[in-house]
């Protein structure tokens, strides 16, 4: 009996390590297939108030959990702080700015008339973030604050955001919750150690945002690793009964890296969100499918069938909107950053007394294009699996 106990945990032991070293290798081959270009520098932050023209420009605040760098020009580092920091970067957008896409300051001078270009760059205390984004939030009522994912620098988040503001025309002021990520591909598991890290951080900085006079409603939008961290920090406003700030929430997970039960266990805490939470997926995301393989072959939530009775019943009963996105051309070869170029539908989500929009009900959709053009674009899961 003893025998055969060892060698089934063995068998265990083996099989696991099997899958973890699968992931790894899944990962590194993605890194080869995605390194088109390198990956942007610090000193692409570095403010040039020379370049300020009469064209489009984008502030985006931030709110960090990294260290700050020295000097403070350089921004943010991939260490941890216990203390949050709080900056501003004004961004000029280029003329020639294509939809979905970050035309980066590669060279030593920025050309704005080309490239996004920072033209002023801020550290801020606390009391300062308060007081720029609720005068900020006066006109509209809304704020966003987008949560980056797993493999991403700082400035790769600050730009992010600003093309993301600049494709949607979605009125609010755009914040970046910018966690600890080490930017580096074979770096998962002490990403995942720094998210934990930062859930306090994002927690405060969502009861900090909801509590603004002038923010009547904030879009939490989190991506990939983000998700996992975005839905840790739904989870702690719920165990702390901060009910009046979950209410201002509109949540939007984006191929969120979430093990399944995970998202479940999580979800039976925070309640049901008013307007419903949705959750992006898609089957063919290469970078879930690295996770899955190293977290034991568990499904992740960004990667839930749609075309499952039971995953729909359970999403309705959840009061989770799952959105099928596969349809959509990805800015990556992992498929696994769809969300960039969803303009379209992202000022639908600006007004959730909409009663009658598709994205207002539990339940499942499909996101429809012809080539890069949307037509229809939302088809009920069932519907679209009858034809």
């Amino acid at each position: 009996m003893d025998q055969t106990v060892s060698t089934g945990t063995t068998e265990t032991a083996a099989r696991e390590a099997g899958n973890i070293f699968r992931g790894l290798v899944l990962l590194l081959a993605l890194a080869l297939l995605s390194a088109c270009g390198g990956r942007p520098e610090t000193r692409v932050i570095y403010p040039h108030p020379q370049a300020l023209t009469d064209q489009k420009t984008v502030t985006v605040y931030v709110a960090t959990s990294r260290e700050q760098a020295s000097p403070p020009v350089k921004g943010f580092t991939t260490g941890r702080s216990g203390e949050l920091s709080y900056a501003a970067f004004t961004i000029a957008i280029p003329p020639n700015h294509v939809p979905g896409q970050i035309e980066w300051p590669y060279s030593a001078i920025p050309h704005p008339e080309t490239e996004f270009t920072v033209v002023k760059h801020v550290m801020m205390t606390r009391a300062a973030f308060d007081s720029a984004v609720n005068a900020e939030a006066k006109a509209s009522g809304r704020a966003s604050l987008f949560v980056h994912g797993f493999n991403v620098n700082f400035q790769e988040g600050v730009f992010r955001l600003a093309q993301l503001t600049a494709d949607t025309d979605v009125s609010g002021v755009p914040v970046l919750f910018s966690w600890p990520s080490q930017g580096r591909l074979l770096d998962y598991v002490t990403d995942k150690d720094s998210a934990t890290f930062s859930r306090d951080g994002l927690t405060d900085v969502l009861g900090q945002m909801t509590r603004l006079s002038n923010v009547r409603s904030v879009t939490l939008f989190g991506h990939s690793m983000g998700g996992w961290l975005t839905m840790e920090a739904l989870r702690q406003l719920a165990l702390k009964g901060d009910r009046a700030a979950l209410k201002k929430l509109n949540v939007i997970l984006a191929a969120p890296d979430i093990d399944e039960d995970v998202f479940n266990a999580q979800l039976d805490v925070v309640g049901p969100l008013s307007p419903p939470l949705l959750v992006m997926v898609s089957a063919d995301d290469r970078a879930l499918q690295a996770s899955s393989l190293i977290q034991g072959n568990h499904v992740r939530a960004g990667q839930l069938d749609i075309t499952d009775p039971e995953v729909v019943a359970k999403a309705r009963e959840k009061n989770v909107l799952l959105l099928d996105i596969s349809s959509v051309s990805s800015s990556d070869a992992l498929n696994h950053s769809r969300y960039v170029n969803l303009a379209a539908i992202y000022p639908q989500l600006e007004d959730v007394d909409e009663a009658t929009s598709p994205l207002r009900s539990a339940g499942a959709l499909i996101f429809n294009t012809v080539g890069n053009t949307i037509s229809a674009p939302f088809t009920l899961a069932g519907e679209a699996l009858s034809q």
